[in-house]
């Protein structure tokens, strides 16, 4: 079986507040991030995955196999900002070209939960990027579905052009189904290969291990959403009692032990990508890519004055 690196891109702007999917937009993909990973770690312990944002294209956790890195991290996510959809995949990208294992497939699953603001011209090109460097493309359209369906089955179909096995789906999910997780596991990106059984193997026992809580959200979804009430209930409390304290908030780590990039050295680099104004885009080294992402990862104010995030990704 193939190996695979999947970085996954969820949506975390200001519209992630809205309730039509329960408990909220964001909490929803939390759930749903959680079913993706698990179904990865079925069909080999050996795949990876991470996660970053679409709203400024920061990493959350590099790639890993542990998946409890990922909840965790994904619990301190807030909604802020807008979403910029080619930011967002082209960071998710280069964290994949730093995978490990360079036999690795590549894909990215990508959330998309607000209107996506980019043109066709520019999802044309990202998409014809993608598929010459063989990355595979999710994309779970939620939320604002009548706004940005066409442009991302344009994407996608770019995606997939000349390539039938590329493996690249769209799945939208309206907003009676409630739950995003659910809908998932009887979609192409997960039920296709038909290796999440979202149960538990034979006996029964270990059923509950495949979800938060140790609670099937379908089974009992009132228990599910007093416990993941219960949880937030939680985490506010603790958030008030550190600004109380005036302690600062830790600062999130990418996997990996990867120090901060100088400033100085990332303002140079900065001003040479937006000075590229000619022909032809700008081609950075390996080392120069992964400066960049982890930068604009780890620098949650700096960056974003230092360099315009469509320099960065052309």
């Amino acid at each position: 079986m193939v190996l695979e690196a999947t970085m996954i891109c969820i949506d975390d702007s200001d519209w992630m507040r809205n309730g039509d999917f329960l408990p909220t937009r964001l909490q929803a993909q939390e759930d749903a991030v959680n079913v993706i990973c698990r179904s990865k770690q079925q069909e080999s312990p050996e795949n990876t995955f991470g996660v970053s944002t679409m709203t400024n294209g920061k990493v959350l956790v590099t790639l890993t196999n542990q998946l409890g890195n990922i909840i965790t991290r994904l619990h301190r996510v807030e909604p802020e900002g807008s979403m910029n959809f080619v930011v967002g995949i082209r960071i998710a990208h280069l964290a994949l070209r730093h995978r490990k294992s360079k036999n690795a497939r590549m894909r990215i699953v990508a959330f998309v939960g607000s209107p996506v603001m980019q043109d066709e011209g520019e999802l044309k090109k990202l998409a014809g990027r993608l598929k010459k460097e063989n990355v595979a493309v999710d994309i779970v359209n939620f939320g604002e579905i009548d706004e940005n369906t066409q442009k991302l089955e344009s994407f996608i179909k770019q995606v997939n052009s000349g390539k039938p096995d590329s493996g690249s789906h769209l799945v939208s999910v309206p907003a009676s189904a409630n739950q995003l997780s659910e809908a998932l596991r009887t979609s192409p990106i997960i039920g296709a290969s038909g290796n999440y059984s979202g149960g538990g193997g034979s006996g029964g026992g270990g059923a509950t291990g495949d979800f938060d809580f140790g609670v099937d959200p379908s089974q009992d979804p009132e228990l599910a959403m007093a416990l993941r009430v219960s949880m937030e209930e939680e985490r506010s409390r603790r958030q008030a009692e550190q600004q109380a304290s005036g302690a600062p908030e830790a600062a999130p780590t990418a996997e990996g032990a990867l120090a901060t990039v100088d400033t100085n050295e990332f303002a140079e680099l900065a001003q040479g990508i937006g000075g590229d104004q000619g022909g032809g885009d700008y081609s950075m080294t390996e080392d120069e890519e992964l400066m960049l992402a982890l930068q604009m990862s780890m620098e949650t104010g700096a960056a974003g004055k230092l360099l315009d995030p469509h320099c960065a990704v052309s």
